[in-house]
């Protein structure tokens, strides 16, 4: 190796160490970069090059150093690991968070709930018996009664509201699904550009990571990294993103509650097959499609609507229990007449409507309100009495609604309870995935300062060469002038 090459050989190493420390700028400057992937610098040595003729004799040294990649510190196994449990997750948390605004809208236990209303009810009724000659008391029950029905009303109608707006939102996810998919197509094209010609799109990989994640928790999606760098990015089992095309989805199915409750589901379909479900298994969207979907006679169906059919269950219970006795009794008689007349139906519903939300109080007169039991004098109450012991009945309206709102409470109690289990697991994953992937300051502290004194080397030897140039160059041969 002659002299010059020495130089060459100290320049490399400037070179190899100078990139290696503007990597490690980068990783510094990106520390708190959401999604950024810490990057090294891969050094390897330059061998000496081979003596072409037979009586030359190498020294032996190589000729210095070189950097070989720029390698992004990803690790393929734990992201998959994260975008399933972040799919898992997704999808409990999303029924998780529909039982307990359903809860919310039930507002039991409370004074002003459907329970407290249905006592005041009964006890209006008992009034009613207890002294059935006053206008006063019928009049109140008329009032309690009315409340009833309305509440039994306002339930049904925050559950419709509920079902559209998980609706809006299932679409507004499904639209976020496909402007992420054509993102990362534009990446894929983007990235392979970049590494054809030789460069690095480590930061553009990261945001195509990202959005990947980010489809894994909207619909539960899965990738793949492919031999030529592009991410295919599967939902269903059907490519979502393939190379630089990506596909859409559409929301499809049932567009009003009133079509959900007669058994008409909401679905996500490919937009370029309407006909063919996506099959969404994970993320928040198939959560949301499992809360929309309609019920179901095991009860597995849909949230709301089994919540809606369970009030209109009630509002059926309720009408025709009392109903049937109310229909028996006879009113005050009015003079002359001894006796009075058949009550008829206390609760009537609207026609075309749900149950619970047609449901109102038929008589608006106090004194047709009717409690004597025929035969039994003008004064007599003993169907009041006998309505108000169906709040105590085990299969009167109040047993019916305390199974249904036990039955909810368990139900969140246990969807609570498997979206927490789940959003562990996912932060788990996350933080075993942060652990590789995340830049650690004090790290790359060292790691700059090793760079630094291998270039401040590599520019001592430099200098001492030079030397060396210099003496041999101008001052060789000047002895004896």
């Amino acid at each position: 190796m002659s002299t010059f090459s020495g130089l060459s050989t100290a320049l490399s190493s400037l070179t190899a160490q100078r990139q290696a420390l503007e990597v490690s700028g980068q990783n510094v400057a990106n520390a708190n970069t959401v999604g950024y992937t810490r990057q090294r610098a891969t050094m390897s040595a330059v061998s000496a090059t081979e003596v072409p003729s037979m009586f030359s004799v190498a020294s032996g040294a190589g000729l210095g150093t070189k950097v070989t990649s720029i390698d992004r510190l990803a690790d393929v196994f734990l992201d998959a690991k994260v975008r399933t449990a972040t799919s898992s997750a997704s999808y409990l948390a999303a029924r998780a968070d529909a039982y307990s605004t359903l809860e919310q809208g039930v507002g039991e236990p409370a004074t002003t709930g459907l329970s407290g209303q249905l006592s005041t009810m009964w006890a209006a009724w008992q009034d009613v018996a207890n002294t059935p000659d006053k206008t006063s008391a019928r009049s109140v029950l008329l009032e309690n009664a009315k409340a009833v029905a309305d509440r039994l009303g306002t339930l049904y109608t925050t559950v419709r509201t509920q079902w559209d707006q998980t609706r809006t939102t299932t679409v507004a996810l499904v639209d976020q699904v496909n402007t992420a998919a054509a993102s990362i197509a534009d990446l894929n094209t983007r990235i392979g550009e970049i590494t054809a010609s030789g460069g690095t799109a480590h930061e553009l990989m990261d945001q195509r990571d990202q959005l990947a994640t980010s489809l894994s928790s909207l619909v539960g999606a899965t990738s793949e990294l492919r031999p030529d760098g592009t991410l295919e990015v599967l939902v269903g089992g059907n490519a979502l993103v393939s190379g630089k095309h990506a596909s859409a989805l559409a929301v499809v199915g049932a567009t009003s509650f009133g079509q959900a409750t007669s058994g008409q589901a909401v679905s996500v379909v490919w937009s370029d097959r309407p006909t063919q479900d996506a099959g969404l298994d994970g993320g928040r969207v198939a959560g949301l499609l499992s809360v929309l979907a309609p019920a179901d006679a095991s009860g597995t169906g849909g949230v709301l609507a089994e919540a809606a059919a369970q009030y209109d269950t009630l509002a059926t219970t309720l009408a025709t229990q009392v109903n049937a006795l109310h229909g028996t009794a006879l009113t005050l008689p009015t003079p002359p007449a001894t006796e009075g007349v058949p009550g008829g139906d206390f609760f009537a519903f609207t026609a075309g409507q749900p149950a619970a939300l047609g449901l109102h109080v038929a008589i608006t007169d106090p004194s047709a309100v009717a409690v004597a039991q025929a035969g039994s004098g003008a004064l007599d109450s003993s169907v009041a009495d006998a309505i108000a012991q169906l709040g105590s009945a085990t299969t009167g309206p109040d047993a019916l609604w305390n199974r249904a709102v036990s039955d909810l409470g368990v139900r969140v109690s246990s969807a609570t309870s498997r979206a927490d289990v789940a959003e562990a697991a996912r932060s788990s994953a996350e933080g075993q995935q942060l652990a590789q992937a995340s830049v650690d300051t004090d790290e790359e502290t060292v790691n700059m300062l090793a760079f630094q004194r291998a270039y401040e080397g590599a520019a001592r030897v430099l200098t001492a060469i030079d030397e060396m140039l210099d003496t041999l160059i101008n001052r060789t041969g000047l002895v004896g002038r």
